[in-house]
């Protein structure tokens, strides 16, 4: 009966995570993710002012809103954004997708800001996108209220990574794997 009951609570989870994003035309999209991206970095600069100057000196950086839901020993989590090269202003739309186990149990909402240091990493990035990394933190906020764990991590040579919950409760110790691709609808 617990099997069940955990395989009926990950169903619910892939539901809900699915449920995220913007909707509308294509237009109304695009501006939804422009303005979720400028809040992000506002609420970045605030929290770490020495970034605003790395995204800027950067061969480019992306910007991504997900839901991350975590029951028991399996986690799932997807989101959207957009990559931005800083040599021409172009801008690539991306979805990205999660899967984990581990143990950990929570929803959060979470945005992350990637800083591409050079334009190989940027291109490979948004040609290929994947992402694989072990994750262990604690997080719990609701609106103003409450915390969250996050920082810069350098996670390669060529890129830099803020991560910081919006609004969410999460306790997880995971192993997860994360793909970012380009988004067709909206390209």
């Amino acid at each position: 009966m617990k099997a069940l009951n955990v395989v009926v609570l990950l169903l619910i989870a892939m539901l809900f995570v699915g449920c995220g994003g913007p909707k509308g035309t294509v237009a109304q999209q695009r501006t939804e993710i422009l303005k979720m991206r400028d809040t992000t970095l506002a609420d970045l600069y605030k929290l770490e002012p020495i970034s605003k100057d790395k995204v800027r000196k950067a061969a480019g950086y992306g910007v991504f809103s997900n839901v991350n839901v975590n029951v028991i020993f399996v986690g799932v989590g997807g989101g959207y954004g957009v990559v931005v090269d800083n040599s021409n202003g172009n801008e690539v739309f991306m979805k990205m997708g999660m899967g984990g186990v581990g143990f950990g149990a929570g929803v959060k909402d979470l945005r992350a800001v990637i800083i591409f240091k050079d334009a190989e990493t940027l291109a490979k990035f948004v040609d290929k996108g994947w992402e694989f990394g072990a994750q262990a933190d604690a997080a719990a906020k609701a609106g103003e209220k409450g915390g969250a764990v996050g920082g810069a991590e350098d996670v390669t040579s060529g890129m830099e990574i803020y991560q910081f919950t919006e609004n969410g409760v999460s306790l997880q110790a995971t192993v997860t794997g994360t793909k970012y691709w380009k988004n067709n609808d909206l390209n």
